[in-house]
């Protein structure tokens, strides 16, 4: 019998209306087979609070080893003729938090766009009004993580080629970050309170720069949201 852990993410899409995830036996041995990436039917019925809580429970499952059985080529196969994921989350290139695995996502599930210190510029921007506008993707997340080494970049003010220009961007969170005590990247504490605070400055900066974003969010089509992810207990926590 399955671990009724390792069928959450199954039990959340029947909830909502979604069979894409029901466990099958297949003929081959008794091995269960899953059905694999969402269809434009069935995404189109989650509301982006669907989307979020997901996420939640997926990073759960992720935290305490619970995770789905992912047939990875099954989801390939499936997603082939189109795509219809549910969001497009923000990241940090750091290899020690990529956001599909640590919230227990397949392929199809979400577009990814990664940069150092979850920035945003024209590009990411564009990418991310493709992504809701014109594919349906209805979250848009916002991921920090802690011990992120561009955030200590920027509060040591480091200079290297292209990163210096990149950096730049994320200095202004380490301006707005209000902490009492040692303000260093030698401070654990203070470099994840400005990776904190540079989430929060990147939603304001979509919520500004990109018409496209914030009217779909008025209109309750999309919600933006903000996360931080500890890279120690690997719990991901989402910003109110």
């Amino acid at each position: 019998m399955l671990d009724p852990h390792a069928c959450d993410r199954r039990s959340f899409m029947k909830l909502t209306g979604i069979a894409t995830a029901t466990a099958l036996l297949s003929s081959a041995g008794g091995h269960p087979a899953h059905a694999a990436a969402l269809t434009q039917a069935q995404r189109d019925k989650l509301t982006p609070e669907d989307i979020l809580t997901m996420m939640k429970a997926g990073n759960e499952r992720f935290r305490l080893g619970k995770e789905s059985p992912h047939d990875y080529l099954a989801q390939q196969r499936a997603s082939a003729k189109g795509q219809y994921p549910a969001a497009v989350i923000l990241s940090c290139i750091d290899s020690r938090a990529p956001a599909e695995t640590i919230m227990d996502l397949g392929i199809g599930d979400c577009f990814n766009a990664r940069v150092a210190g979850n920035i945003s510029n024209e590009d990411l921007l564009g990418s991310m009004e493709f992504a809701c506008k014109l594919a349906g993707a209805k979250v848009v997340l916002v991921m920090g993580h802690t011990a992120c080494g561009a955030i200590k970049g920027a509060i040591d003010n480091a200079q290297l080629g292209n990163l210096t220009g990149l950096l730049a961007k994320i200095r202004p969170a380490v301006q707005a970050t209000r902490y009492e005590g040692d303000r260093s990247a030698k401070n654990p504490a203070f470099v994840d309170a400005v990776a904190k605070k540079n989430v929060e400055l990147t939603m304001d900066e979509i919520h500004r720069r990109s018409t496209v974003l914030n009217d779909l969010e008025k209109s309750g089509a999309i919600k933006i949201a903000g996360a931080m992810y500890d890279i120690e207990t690997a719990q991901v926590s989402f910003l109110a």
